[in-house]
């Protein structure tokens, strides 16, 4: 499975709804509305890299009120689990 990280710049009257339809697309798994350099952030998780290019540039940034985007490919996970153990001493 693969993750992109969507950072979303939307037309700021119409942030509520952009987040629903962009939430509403197949392939978007989570959309977090924030505060910061962009106003929405999508979580898109798929199969293939084919996959992230369709539903970012095919419906993502087609989506009414989306103004533009920045993807992050991300290559691992890790949880607080993973990162205290990590840290563990072996105790």
């Amino acid at each position: 499975m693969i993750t992109a990280i969507v950072l979303i710049h939307a037309d700021s009257s119409r942030i509520p709804e952009t987040a629903q339809a962009v939430a509403d697309l197949e392939g978007v798994t989570e959309v977090y509305s924030c505060a910061g350099d962009v106003d929405l952030i999508g979580i898109v998780r798929v199969r293939d890299h084919e996959q992230i290019a369709e539903v970012v540039t095919g419906r993502i940034d087609k989506t009414p009120g989306v103004v533009r985007t920045i993807t992050h490919i991300a290559f691992k996970s890790y949880s607080s689990a993973d990162v205290e153990a990590g840290f563990s001493l072996g105790e």
